[in-house]
Formats: structure tokens, sequence, C-alpha cells
């Protein structure tokens, strides 16, 4: 029996893909089929894959042409696979010519000529392109367009910068808001936390998908009305928190609800910044209390017993907050400053060891987990590219397409965020130090 294997995203399952399975097939008398994980598509480089790696896998399923199908999860792999399948024949798209010659030492390498004018990229630039419009400072635009470039599907249209700036000339400047709103589908807002409201508010009613920066805004009440004008009117209101939408985020959550820490009865985040006092400052409850809740309501939920918020001000800013929160059987702790400097590491404590992240820990592609006997001590590396704001706009582009929001923040998340927010505005549970 002569074993072939090839390799793949797959996504948009499409008649070249097709074409390129049958080829490989008729190398052989057993095919082995690797499909990429999302993971490590990211780490490649491609985040603008539309499908999930359960989507994609049932689309090669359903061609009936792979005897058996795996997971690509890690560099490196291929050679694993090849011998752990004794296989005699690897196969794989004539534009990766050359790229795994290597892999002749192991087995026959078999290059195929790829259906012309079909690829997963041109189904997708096909695609009608969503129209954005950028508001808020200028510094912040810029890395929004810059960052928006690695993403199909998206166009950015129109800017409405908060001070004067040079843009390219290809992007239309508006003069007021409404003005920006006719020119797009979308809207990505980087205001004021205080003009969220009023903003999103605007957007909805003119029927346009909003990504906006959190707190999405100062209630939890405002906020709860804002879902249902966005559920009206069939559009997308996504929370702008990058960390939520960072794989290494997202990989030390799923293992510390697994267990692998055992019970967890403590979290401890931490995010500062040095910043000048000017009108364009955001509060260190704005700035950094949604990232920092994030991990803390992602793990023990937002039903905690009770809360204490400690803040100092000067000149009526936040310089510095720190928030401790009682569950039932756990406690958590976050510090946040605009004016204090402090080391922005996150610990999460379980009853088997646990779980660290360096700072700064909201931008991070590495974790420990970390053990009594430090022997057993697990290291985790996962390539972030632009901070985490690629793949949040991806996330919003892919919101819209199957118009329904993706659950990187739940609802539950985002009201009990701007009800922290809100009740520190209103000084409760506020102690003044």
């Amino acid at each position: 029996m002569i074993k072939v294997i090839t390799y793949g995203t797959y996504d948009l399952l499409h008649r070249g893909h097709i074409r390129l399975l049958e080829r490989a097939r008729a190398l052989g008398d057993y095919l082995i089929v690797g499909i990429t994980a999302d993971d490590f598509d990211k780490n490649r480089g491609k985040i603008n894959v539309q499908q999930s790696l359960m989507e994609r896998i049932d689309a090669v399923k359903a061609t009936g042409l792979a005897d058996k199908i795996i997971v690509e999860e890690y560099e490196g792999q291929k050679i694993d696979d090849i011998r752990k399948y004794d296989v005699d024949i690897f196969t794989v798209g004539s534009d990766w010519k050359g790229k795994f010659d290597y892999l002749n030492e192991y087995c026959k390498v078999v290059y195929l000529d790829r259906t012309k004018g079909v690829s997963s990229t041109s189904l997708r630039t096909e695609q009608k392109k969503i129209r954005l419009g950028l508001l808020g400072k200028a510094s912040a635009l810029k890395k929004i367009i810059r960052e928006s470039s690695f993403v199909n599907g998206i166009e950015i249209t129109a800017v409405m910068p908060f001070s004067q700036t040079n843009f390219d000339n290809k992007y239309y400047i508006a003069e007021n808001y409404d003005e920006l709103l006719a020119k797009v589908d979308a809207v990505y807002i980087v205001s004021l936390p205080n003009l969220h409201y009023f903003h999103i508010k605007k957007a909805l009613l003119m029927k346009k998908h909003v990504l906006c920066e959190a707190p999405i805004c100062l209630s939890s009440e405002e906020c709860q009305n804002l879902q249902e004008l966005s559920r009206k009117n069939a559009c997308v209101l996504m929370e702008g928190i990058k960390t939520a939408y960072s794989t290494a985020y997202n990989r030390l959550i799923l293992l510390a609800k697994e267990g692998k820490i055992g019970h967890i009865y403590s979290i401890d985040a931490t995010c500062t910044s040095l910043r000048e006092m000017n009108n364009d400052l955001w509060d260190s409850i704005c700035c950094w209390g949604p990232t920092a809740l994030l991990p803390i309501f992602n793990l023990f939920g937002t039903k905690y017993k009770s809360k204490t918020i400690m803040s100092h001000k000067e000149s009526g800013y936040d310089v510095f907050t720190k928030i401790d929160f009682v569950y039932d059987h756990s406690v958590a702790s976050l510090k946040v400053g605009s004016g204090v400097k402090s080391e922005g590491e996150l610990i999460i404590s379980g009853t088997k060891g646990y779980i660290y992240v360096p700072a700064p820990w909201w931008k991070t592609d590495y974790f420990e987990i970390r053990y009594e006997d430090t022997c057993k001590n697990e290291r985790y590396f996962y390539q972030l590219e632009g901070e985490g704001i690629r793949y949040e706009v991806l996330s919003f582009v892919n919101a819209i397409s199957k118009g329904k929001k993706l659950s990187y923040i739940d609802l539950n998340t985002t009201l009990s965020i701007c009800k922290v927010v809100e009740d520190f505005y209103n000084n409760v549970d506020v102690v003044c130090i």
C-alpha cells in the first residue's frame, strides 16, 4: 500500500482544493490530509481564515477523498507525521516548489500544479468589502489603519480624527460625525469614554455596525439599551479589548478552566502606564480597567459577593485604582494606573500550581505554568502580531459576515465592566486614598 500525505488550510473549500486532493489521492492507495489548526495558521501570519477548524475538517471529509484527516498544530510536525504513519509520498501545490525538498530524506516529495485562477484568498477578496470609518485620536486611528491592512474584507473609507494631522489622501476626512457615518458600513470608535454612548447610539440608529474601545459606556443600563438597539437594527456591536483576541490569552484561560492548576483561589492583574495628564487622558479605570477585569470575569464569572474600590485622584483624574473582589470561594484583585507604574503581570493561583504571565501581560505571546516541583514547569509561546488589533478587526469582519457577535467577550462581561465603571464614578464601594 502506498501512503500519501498532504497539508492545507482548506478555507472556503473550492474546486481548486478538490482537484488537488483528487490528484494527491491518485498518487497512491491511502490519502492522509493534514488540516492546519487555527493557532498554527495565526502563527504563520494567516489571520484571514473565514471558517473554524471543525468547519474546514467537515468540508474536506465531505469530499470523500481523505482516508484519514489529521490536524497540523506545530512547526516540524510534517516529519513526525511522515514517520508516524509510514508515509511514502508527500505532496503539496506547486506554489510551494522547493520549500519542502528537505522532506526527500524521509519520503518522496511531489509538487502538483494548482488550478489557475482559483484560491481561498481570491474568494475572500471578491466578497463585498466592508467600508469602515474611524473616529478618535489621530495616533490611534493610524495604528488601526496599519493593522487593518492585514485583514481581507475591510476597507478604511473615511476617518474623523480629533486633531489636525496628515492622513493619506485616499481616506475621506470627515468634518463631522454624520458625514463620517454616511460614508461607511461600520465604524471603529476610539473617542473619550463619556462620548461612547452618544457615538454608538447614533451609529446603530443609522444601522451601522460598531466596534468600540472598552468600556462601551459608563453605565450598565446604557450598555443594555445599546445591546437591545443593536439587535433591533440587526447590527453588530463589539467591545474592543485587544487582549481578548490574543491566542496566548485564550489558551491560558482554557488551560485554567480545564483544571491545569487545580481549583483557582486567586487572580491578580496589574495594568499601568505613565502618562501626562491632559484633556485627552482616559482615567485609569477606563484606560486599563476593562483589560484588568477581563481575566477575573472570564474565570470567576460576574456574580461576585462584594467589591472594594480604592482610588487616588489628582486634579480630577483617576491616577491609580485598586479593586478587590470577593467570590464564594475565591478572591481577585486588580491594580490600574495612568500615573503610577508597577509590574504589569498576571498571576492566577491554584491548588496544583499557578499561571504566571510577565509584563506586559495584556500583550502577551508567552506564559508559564509553574508548580511546586520546578522541573515540571511548562512554558507556552504564541506569536502575537500588532498587539492583537488585526485579530480584533478580523473578528469584527467575521461577525458582520455571519450576522452575529462572536463570543470573545460575552454580554455578561461587557455589562459587568460597565457596572464596575459606573460604580466607580458614582462612588459606590469607593474608598479614596
